[in-house]
Order: structure tokens, then C-alpha cells, then sequence
């Protein structure tokens, strides 16, 4: 009988053994020396990211890691994205950062009134994305913070930017104000965008496409000095004074020499310009100028007009910017 017990015992301990292996590879095991960023495939199963936790070097044995999973996991499917897997991480915890940690976000952000010409620098500057991209046309991208995966393509970054102004866009222009001066969706981002340069300040922009607007209706100059700039930077800054000769070239995009809208958009204008452009403030006033805080003062009459451009000459003069 005794002789009978000791190989029961064997069977017995090495069952508890294998099952502590088990267990304990599951729960305490860890391949993982350092941080280790780790990305999921859209689409990709659990067998393919077993795959590819082998080869980086987080699991030792994805056939163990896959029965390990199957036995002892929640059975959850993993989330397609880039996640961060700790230095000293269990299997078990791989897994429960595939199926349901947030994933890593890396962001490009397009700031309101960012010119393409530096759209397209900041795209290309990532060094995250790939591939190469022409410089997108003015006024197709919407401003906005937009998530990319590393190794994405620049293409398809630009592609989300471009599509989020269309769609933005589409829904706008369906929701416009009989008020609104502009014909054309195109028309509304042209001016949307030189109310975007106009003024940086949020509140004012309805009343800065307000007076533009009227001057519109009535066929006089915008006179707005950015789109005299942009056929010369496309966008950047320009650095000095603008010159006489600059202002008064006739070129399609200087308002200071022509009239009606500049022959397309001088920057990438955001939601709220294009929002103030089809629903302006109901105004008469046909000018403004700065207030040395910021803003603007806005009038009626040519007369009061100059007399306020006066007094911000005379604090420019004070400042010692003239």
C-alpha cells in the first residue's frame, strides 16, 4: 500500500508543480526589462499580437501566453491601438492593457488661422508619421488637435484634417443665416478666413465679419492688410512694414487695391470664424480699428473712424512702436 502512495504523491506534486508554473508564469512572470510601446493592428487577433509580443520581446513563448490566456484571461477581444506595456509587466496584466487600457495618443494640433505653408511643415516635422505630402490647398484643413499612430502616413493624417473641414463645413453651411453676404461655401471659407487674421479675439469675430460683410454689399475694399501679405509669405509672417508698392499692387488676393472677396483663402480659418461669416452681428458699422487691448472699436462714419485711428497711432507713438 505504501509503495502504491508515492507514485500517487509524484503525480500529485508535480501537478501542483506544473499548475504553480502555470499559475505563477500567468500572474508574476515578467519578459518586459523597460517601458515598451506596443502596437495593435486594426483587425488583428490575439494569435498575431502573441506573435509580435514574442518577437519585441515582452512574452517568451506566445503558444504559452496563448494557452495561459485561454485558461486563466477574461476573454475579452484586444483594442487595435499603441499602448504603453510597463518595464516588469505579467502576462496577465499584457493582456488586460490589450483588452481594455487606454490607448496611447499621439496628437498633431493645427491651431485657428495656420496658414497651409506651416500645415505642411508641422506635418512634416512629426517624426512619428511617414512618407511625404505636397503642401495642401489654403483653407481645406480644419484646425483642430487630430491622433495619428506611429508609423501612419502623413497622407492619411492630412486626409482626417481635410474630410473633418468638408464635413464641418457641409453642416455649417446647411444652418446659415439669410444674413449671411457669402453664395458659396468656398466664398464662406474665403472670408471666414479673413476674418480668422482680422482679429484673434473670439467675441469679436461676429462683428469683424459683420462690418465686412457690409462693405461687401456695398462693393467697397475689405482693405484688410493680411491678404495683402499672403500672395508675398503665403502665410508666415511678414517680418517689416508692408510697402506702399505692396499695398497698392492689384493683385487677386490684396484687398487694399481691389474689390470683393481675394481669389481664395488666406489661411485655415476654424469653426468660429466660419460660424461668424454665416451668422454675422447685425452692424452698420463699416470700419474698426485697434484699441491697444487686443480689440476693436468699431464705427459707423468714416469721421469717427479716423479719429480713433488716430488716437492708436498716437499710443503706438507712445509705446514706441512707430
Amino acid at each position: 500500500m505504501r509503495h502504491v502512495r508515492w507514485p500517487l504523491l509524484a503525480v500529485v506534486a508535480l501537478g501542483l508543480a506544473l499548475g504553480a508554473w502555470f499559475a505563477g508564469g500567468w500572474w508574476l512572470g515578467s519578459a518586459l526589462e523597460k517601458d515598451t510601446e506596443f502596437t495593435v493592428e486594426q483587425g488583428a487577433s490575439l494569435t498575431s499580437a502573441a506573435k509580435a509580443l514574442e518577437e519585441a520581446g515582452a512574452i517568451d513563448s506566445r503558444s504559452t501566453f496563448l494557452m495561459r490566456a485561454k485558461v486563466l484571461g477574461s476573454g475579452d477581444g484586444i483594442q487595435a491601438g499603441e499602448f504603453l506595456l510597463p518595464a516588469g509587466s505579467s502576462q496577465a496584466a499584457i493582456l488586460d492593457i490589450l483588452q481594455h487600457g487606454r490607448p496611447l495618443r499621439r496628437l498633431v494640433t493645427i491651431p485657428e488661422g495656420m496658414p497651409s505653408i506651416l500645415v505642411w511643415e508641422r506635418l512634416m516635422a512629426e517624426p512619428l508619421l511617414t512618407g511625404t505630402i505636397a503642401v495642401p490647398a489654403e483653407g481645406s484643413v480644419l484646425p483642430d488637435s487630430y491622433d495619428f499612430r506611429r508609423g501612419e502616413p502623413r497622407a492619411a493624417v492630412l486626409a482626417r484634417m481635410q474630410k473633418a473641414m468638408q464635413d464641418y463645413l457641409s453642416n455649417a453651411w446647411a444652418k446659415r443665416k439669410p444674413s449671411t453676404v457669402v453664395t458659396s461655401p468656398r466664398d464662406a471659407v474665403i472670408l471666414a478666413s479673413v476674418v480668422e487674421k482680422e482679429t484673434a479675439k473670439a467675441s469679436e469675430r461676429p462683428m469683424v465679419a459683420g462690418v465686412l460683410s457690409n462693405r461687401l454689399r456695398i462693393g467697397m475694399m475689405l482693405g484688410a492688410d493680411a491678404t495683402t501679405i499672403y500672395p508675398i509669405t503665403k502665410g508666415k509672417p511678414l517680418g517689416r512694414m508692408i510697402r506702399v508698392s505692396e499695398l497698392r499692387d492689384p493683385n487677386p488676393y490684396n484687398t487694399r487695391a481691389i474689390a470683393g472677396l481675394p481669389a481664395g483663402p488666406i489661411t485655415n480659418p476654424g469653426r468660429e470664424s466660419i460660424a461668424a461669416v454665416l451668422d454675422p452681428a447685425p452692424t452698420k458699422a463699416l470700419y474698426y480699428v485697434a484699441d491697444g487691448t487686443g480689440g476693436h472699436v468699431f464705427n459707423e462714419t468714416l469721421e469717427e473712424h479716423n479719429a480713433d485711428a488716430a488716437r492708436w497711432r498716437a499710443l503706438r507713438r507712445a509705446r514706441g512702436d512707430m
